[in-house]
């Protein structure tokens, strides 16, 4: 029994060093890397916005009425002077004949009027002879010449008469004519506010009882551009788009207006930018939602750089230890960590990413240009094409994370 302890309780103490020693070994730190690669890289501006028609006609009424008849509805397509609705005509043609009988009353007085005035100037002729020949007297001619300047106000009065009668004839005409509502342009039909039977009044704003699409083959697209992003927008860029009906489809179109126009929405000032779209195969339709992307840079054949590689800072190193002095401005240096894009790390030297020499990271200076969100172009640098550069660290911190902890031993008295 004594030798089988002799030999167990060695080999439990050499195996509980062993285990200790190897918990207290630093973790085995490797690194992922992705190699530079030559190639083309397009910047983009991303928005959405809404699918409509390059033009859009609301069609209303100028009379006010009922419905009577309905000649198109949704979808259907029309032409330019095409009936597509009518107003119940019954009082237009009750109107036109009174104003009709108003002018015809107008007119046969105008025709009196002009006969008196005939009657009373040959009237002033012939007493006009008779006063030359002593026969009447002065108070004779002077009524006749009187009766003739009246006779004429008479048919100035008739004129003016028959000029007011036919205006409203012509009022009543056209109101008659606007009971029947024909389509302004040439399109499609996309909304109908009416049905038969319904009253519409258009005494104070026209209603909007249709409205027509005229070309759906062109559409255009309304996208808001955050204000960041707008400078980079010009006129005739290249956009591209997808809509919910068809998200494996990408649609072309063209920047063919930038607003100046501010919107200002909770304090987010965006701008409207225009882009025209063909739809010769008619799958869009007005309303759709849609996800642009406009291109605003494209360069071929240049140095590629992930972005991981600028996100990267490695872990539980001197170097780590740098970085945060120079971000809080306690390095030797005293100088303040200047800005750069998005992602990257600028200091005093530019934006850094890292190699691997002697598994280790060590930092090298890059600029950047134009960029997207899989890829940035590398401008300046000491790395070429095929260099790999690091962007993920997998272990290397437990030594921190141990060294930080309280002893397990508790506070030392």
């Amino acid at each position: 029994m004594k030798k089988i302890l002799l030999i167990v309780v060695p080999v439990l103490i050499l195996t509980a060093v062993g285990l200790f020693a190897y918990s207290k070994r630093a973790p085995e730190t490797t690194y992922k890397t992705i190699k530079i690669e030559r190639g083309t890289i397009i910047s983009n501006v991303a928005a959405t916005g809404n699918l409509s028609a390059v033009t859009t006609v609301q069609v209303g009424t100028q009379v006010s009425g009922t419905i009577q008849k309905l000649f198109v509805d949704y979808n259907s397509p029309v032409k330019k002077g095409q009936a597509i609705a009518e107003i119940d005509p019954s009082l237009f043609n009750a109107s036109v004949v009174q104003s009709q009988g108003n002018f015809l009353n107008a007119d046969a007085n105008l025709q009196k009027a002009r006969v008196a005035l005939v009657d009373a100037e040959r009237t002033l002729q012939r007493y006009k002879k008779l006063l030359a020949d002593g026969i009447i007297s002065q108070g004779d001619y002077d009524v006749a010449e009187t009766a003739s300047q009246s006779a004429r106000a008479g048919v100035k009065a008739a004129e003016g008469s028959l000029g007011q009668t036919r205006g409203t004839l012509m009022q009543s005409r056209t109101n008659l004519r606007y009971s029947i509502i024909r389509s302004p342009v040439d399109g499609v039909v996309i909304s109908r506010a009416i049905d038969v039977g319904q009253t519409v009044a258009a005494s104070f704003q026209t209603p909007t009882l249709f409205t027509i699409a005229q070309d759906l083959t062109k559409m255009q697209i309304e996208v808001s551009v955050d204000e960041a992003d707008i400078s980079r927008i010009k006129l005739d860029q290249k956009a591209s788009f997808t809509v919910d009906s068809y998200p494996e489809q990408n649609f072309l179109g063209k920047v063919v207006q930038i607003r100046n126009a501010p919107i200002i929405n909770q304090n987010v000032v965006t701008y409207v930018v225009v882009v025209n779209v063909d739809n010769s195969h008619l799958k869009l339709k007005p309303g759709m939602t849609a996800n642009v992307s406009i291109e605003v840079a494209k360069k071929d054949d240049v140095l590629k750089l992930s972005p991981a590689a600028l996100r990267f800072k490695p872990k539980g190193t001197a170097v780590e230890s740098k970085d945060k002095r120079q971000a809080t401005g306690t390095s030797t240096g005293g100088g303040r960590e200047g800005g750069g894009k998005p992602g990257g790390r600028k200091s005093g030297g530019g934006q850094k990413v890292y190699i691997i020499k002697d598994n280790k990271p060590v930092a090298v200076t890059v600029k950047t240009g134009i960029a997207n969100n899989s890829a940035l172009e590398l401008l300046e640098s000491t790395l070429k094409e095929g260099d790999e550069v690091v962007v993920e660290q997998i272990g290397g911190d437990a030594r921190k994370k141990a060294g930080t902890g309280s002893s397990p031993m508790g506070r030392p008295f």
